[in-house]
């Protein structure tokens, strides 16, 4: 996602535009900046793949609510459809997707 910049006779207007688009792009296209929360999932013991939403090559995750003790990893490269975690044992999940 990018900033617009609207055409304008304004001088100071389009310099202003100019500036902020510079600064702030970096950071919308920063892709944490864009996450996607998954809610309860359910994991079984072993693998799992879980459609990630997102519409692009994912690059990275975190598990933001967990009601288990078990261990979880990611056991596959990402991609754009899905993550692959292999978990320890069974658990309900909620997941930041990024």
């Amino acid at each position: 996602m990018a900033l617009p910049i609207f055409q304008t006779n304004i001088r100071e207007l389009s310099q202003m535009q100019t500036q902020w688009t510079s600064q702030l792009n970096p950071v919308l296209g920063n892709p944490i900046t864009n996450p996607l929360i998954i809610k309860n999932i359910v994991l079984k013991s072993g693998t799992n793949v879980i459609n990630h939403l997102l519409g692009q090559t994912q690059q990275g995750f975190i598990i933001t609510d967990i009601n288990a003790p078990v261990t979880v990893y990611r056991s596959a490269a990402f991609n754009d459809k899905t993550l692959t975690l292999t978990s320890s044992g069974s658990a309900t999940v909620n997941i930041l997707v990024f």
